[in-house]
């Protein structure tokens, strides 16, 4: 039997400034944002500039830090999936924002989909990719057991109806294909540091926040097994200057670097990084 109760009180510190609990679900050991806005209402608060996985912008230091980090990530991500040795090579991004992974793809001959609802984003990710992107209603249309491996790069955060968007995942993997998740981790070091100031918690934006019992416990109701944990490194280090910013003001980069390689050095012991990739597997594949 689950309890829940309060983890943290926190607020929206890049649009609205709203206040927000977060709930801890013991059953589960995950944080769940409180309250969750409407689903007609949940668009308005990704209205921002500074929203930058909807822009290819490099206005100022976090911008050009992440735009940095994302190219380094960019081979990580497809070597990744290379070495699933998939045999048609179908890839269905979700979130795919502007559209650069699914690019990235694409050039090593993979065929390519993807998912992202904000219109700005689609657009810039549409002129990429050969028009390969589709807002969020196409996704349950998509045909059954068409891909070979689905990715999510910080998107399951975002997802309401955790249930219903898991047991899709399933639907649409092939028997053997490969599930791919990146969410940020509230048991790293940079969390516990940082508590309310945390970057990576983006309330109301960010509806859930993982753990790895968290991951495991609910994509095996769908039969999608735990099968590799890997560290995202860099996120360390750009979610530490965007903490920075919300607790003093300015993102004091030499603090932030030193909380992130602190975070990082931590979690060689811990194997808690401030993001992980999670891969699932189908068990009857």
């Amino acid at each position: 039997m689950s309890s829940k109760s309060t983890y943290l009180t926190l607020k929206d510190h890049s649009v609205s400034g709203e206040k927000f609990q977060l709930i801890y679900n013991s059953e589960l050991d995950m944080l769940e944002t409180f309250p969750q806005p409407e689903a007609e209402k949940l668009a308005d608060y990704y209205k921002s500039e500074d929203y930058i996985s909807h822009t290819d912008t490099r206005r100022n230091l976090l911008e050009k830090v992440y735009h940095l980090v994302r190219n380094i990530s960019l081979k990580r991500k497809l070597k990744l999936i290379n070495s699933f040795n998939s045999d048609q090579k179908t890839l269905l991004d979700i979130g795919c924002g502007t559209g650069d992974f699914l690019e990235t793809a694409q050039k090593d001959n993979w065929l390519i989909t993807g998912i992202e609802p904000n219109e700005s984003a689609r657009k810039i990710a549409n002129s990429k990719t050969n028009n390969s992107v589709f807002e969020i209603e196409k996704l349950a249309n998509l045909k059954p057991n068409s891909f070979d491996v689905i990715t999510l790069w910080h998107v399951l955060e975002h997802l309401p109806n955790l249930d219903m968007h898991i047991a899709l995942f399933k639907k649409l993997l092939k028997p053997n294909g490969t599930l791919v998740i990146a969410v940020p981790n509230y048991k790293s070091f940079d969390a516990q540091h940082y508590k309310n100031f945390w970057a990576a918690y983006d309330v109301p934006r960010h509806l859930w926040h993982f753990s790895k019992t968290a991951i495991s416990k609910l994509f095996q109701k769908e039969h999608l097994n735990l099968v590799k944990v890997l560290p995202m490194k860099f996120d360390a280090y750009y979610v530490c200057l965007l903490s920075e910013k919300y607790k003093s003001g300015y993102m004091n980069p030499f603090k932030s670097f030193w909380i992130g390689w602190r975070s990082n050095f931590k979690a060689i012991r811990t194997e808690e990084y401030s993001s992980h990739i999670y891969i699932l597997k189908s068990s009857n594949s």
